[in-house]
């Protein structure tokens, strides 16, 4: 039996003493995770959503504002005499797609790669990191120019991968940091809300660009259009993007310190560090509004040595990760996973390829003037996001908790297939008030749907030794998703391209956006309804639910549903849904 300390803890509360009565270590870890699975909806759960969140406004302002700066590069560096009429101010559609997809490889690298090492060397070592990456090359862009030896464009697909591996690394991160903390009953709401900050960040974007075009209104009204924007034009034009790119350094710079002190999880400390004392005292902690626990040290390494070995949960290592994963039960969940996110990023990305097309439907494409251009473009997008995105984001919220993970996500993909055939098969007739509707409503049920569950599942339905690696392989099948989408199907659309019809394969481009939405349909199939169940009855640790696996259970294995200590903490799905 460990020893309880005594003297002082009525000043100084000792977290230690509330498990240290307590020999078994795996007994102590079930009734540690189990205050933070029952433990009420409070302002520390408040706390970890708000941290995670800014980061997913940070990314989602960085991959949203380069669709409104691109233009604008256009016409500060396209401005050659050598250049047609036509071409003069504006981007070529090659050095405008490699920009766009530089974010995104960087991405892959960054979920893949912080994913590893959030399990490898702990959650907390690696939260701050990939901000810092973020603010630094997001700063760098605004002050990035072009000169003899290398141009714009190249500058910044350099720096934008750095700020892809930045946001990369978010992604898994924040997922698991928020699903590690978050009570069993609000844990898909906790998650939802600091995916829905993209949607903020999507307005936010449209939003800075909307003042700052408003800003230099009198500068602007000096040209007519993009071939004739020069000197005081031109000028404003450069500061402008170099404003909206640098503003998304701002709010990570906000949120720097609080996620570099954010405290180790305690299923990480539990399960992959092993340390049982240090464990149980983050958890009174946190649940107390504490940084963390301050055990004793000499008794803390004692329990490390003493119990390190009777822990039940195997350790990480690669034979481990192919044994678990080469069982179908586990396989099947990470290809269920990977796969959705993959069959979604195509359609998802490839949409916004189309944002012009949906401008001009509602009169937001042009402008007599520089400004009216600008201006028109920034407030066509913030009635876009409006419109669908951020409804939809916060419908899941509402509801992911309730009807489920895998209803929402059947339902998107449903409703999405059948709106991209709509707009496919019926593109010549619907007109553009029926394609507006079928977008407004293609971006509320993708958010609504399987962009959020997507982001949700991959946190949950894994174990703690393999959740950030997993997490990051799912969202990197994505990203590579939206490579496929922005490079391969997405210049599909101005295929035999005419003055008079610059997308004449749009409908067949929606056609294909409808396949890879149906088969989505099937890759939910192989997810896990995750809703109201413990991370430890999802990763298989729980006697008495369908995922058990009595070698993930050791010494327990021959417990039975009605032991009492079981019942007390993970008495199966019905007393989580109490919880």
């Amino acid at each position: 039996m460990a020893t309880r300390t005594v003297g002082g803890n009525a000043a100084f509360h000792n977290f230690h003493n509330d498990y240290a009565h307590i020999a078994d270590p795996n007994e102590r870890r079930r009734l540690a995770l189990a205050e933070i699975d029952k433990a009420p909806f409070g302002w520390y759960h408040v706390r970890a959503i708000v941290v995670a969140g800014i980061g997913f406004f940070t990314d989602a302002y960085d991959i949203f504002a380069i669709g409104l700066v691109t233009a604008m590069l256009g016409v500060v560096y396209w401005q050659d005499d050598n250049l047609s009429a036509t071409k003069r101010g504006k981007i070529p559609s090659n050095s405008d797609t490699a920009i766009k997809v530089a974010t995104s490889g960087g991405t892959v690298i960054g979920q893949l790669g912080f994913g590893y090492l959030a399990d490898v060397v702990g959650r907390k070592k690696m939260y701050g990191l990939e901000l810092i990456l973020i603010i630094f090359a997001t700063t760098a862009q605004a002050l990035a120019s072009d000169s003899r030896s290398i141009s714009i464009v190249g500058i910044i697909i350099f720096w934008r991968v750095l700020m892809g591996i930045g946001i990369g690394g978010d992604y898994p991160l924040s997922s698991i940091i928020t699903s590690e903390f978050a009570t069993t009953k609000w844990r898909g709401a906790m998650m939802g809300s600091v995916f829905a900050m993209q949607g903020i960040g999507q307005f936010a974007a449209g939003l800075v660009s909307l003042i700052v075009v408003s800003g230099f209104k009198e500068s602007l009204l000096t040209a007519k259009g993009p071939a004739t924007c020069s000197g005081v034009c031109q000028l404003a034009v450069d500061k402008m993007w170099r404003v909206i790119i640098g503003f998304g350094a701002v709010p990570g710079c906000i949120a720097l310190y609080y996620r570099l002190t954010i405290p180790e999880t305690p299923r990480y400390t539990f399960d992959v560090s092993r340390d049982v004392v240090k464990a149980g005292s983050d958890v009174k902690a946190y649940l107390s509004s504490k940084p963390e626990g301050v055990p004793d040290e000499v008794m803390r390494s004692s329990e490390m040595r003493n119990t390190a070995q009777h822990m039940e949960i195997p350790k990480a290592s690669w034979s481990d990760f192919i044994g678990h994963y080469g069982q179908w039960k586990y396989g099947k969940v990470l290809l269920g996973t990977a796969g959705s996110w993959f069959f979604l990023d195509v359609a998802f990305y490839g949409v916004s390829l189309n944002n012009a097309t949906i401008l001009q439907a509602i009169g937001y494409a042009s402008g007599s003037t520089m400004y009216q251009v600008f201006y028109n473009t920034a407030v066509g997008n913030l009635i876009l996001v409006c419109a669908g995105a951020i409804p939809g984001y916060w419908v899941t919220v509402a509801l992911v908790d309730t009807v489920g993970r895998k209803p929402i996500q059947y339902m998107g993909f449903a409703m999405l297939t059948v709106l991209f055939c709509i707009m496919g098969f019926g593109y010549h007739k619907i007109g553009e008030k029926g394609l507006l509707a079928c977008y407004v409503l293609a971006q509320f049920f993708f958010n609504f749907g399987p962009n959020s569950t997507t982001f949700i599942v991959p946190g949950e339905c894994f174990p703690t030794r393999y959740r950030s690696t997993s997490h990051g392989i799912s969202a990197a099948s994505g990203k590579v998703g939206s490579i496929l989408a922005q490079v391969l199907i997405g210049p599909l659309r101005i295929r035999g391209a005419t003055p008079t019809n610059a997308s004449p394969w749009l409908n067949h481009v929606m056609e294909i956006y409808a396949l890879f939405m149906f088969c989505g349909l099937f890759t939910t199939f192989l997810i896990p309804e995750t809703k109201r169940k413990t991370l430890e009855q999802l990763a298989g640790e729980v006697p008495g639910t369908p995922e058990y696996d009595p070698r993930l259970a050791g010494g327990h294995q021959a417990r039975t549903d009605s032991d009492p200590s079981e019942e007390g903490v993970y008495g199966g799905e019905k007393a989580a849904n109490n919880v």
